[in-house]
């Protein structure tokens, strides 16, 4: 059961990595905007998120975007989508690889 949860949960990751910010050309995945990925009982997904400001511009759009993607895997039925912006989104969430593509590096 606990091997079922661990695909479902690095499923998500590859489709998050799929979705990015409009205003930095990187996933939002390495961009560090995904706090909590929680595959649950039944096909239920928990995902904690957030967004690079509460003024992005697509603050409606892109937790959407998320919640479709995730929802349209195989074996999820339901996501619950959190979005949070504590703690605030910093530069220092960046993966490695956020940070050499955007030659912070």
């Amino acid at each position: 059961m606990e091997q079922e949860y661990l695909n479902i949960e690095s499923e998500i990751v590859k489709v998050l990595k799929t979705i990015y910010d409009p205003e930095i050309p990187v996933n939002i995945y390495d961009l560090g905007l995904i706090y909590e990925i929680e595959a649950r009982e039944k096909g239920k997904v928990k995902v904690v998120m957030t967004l690079t400001s509460p003024n992005c511009p697509v603050a409606e759009s892109l937790p959407e975007e998320v919640h479709e993607k995730v929802l349209a895997l195989d074996g999820v039925e339901e996501v619950d989508l959190h979005l949070t912006f504590d703690p605030p989104w910093s530069k220092d969430m960046l993966s490695e690889e956020a940070m050499l593509e955007l030659g912070l590096l």
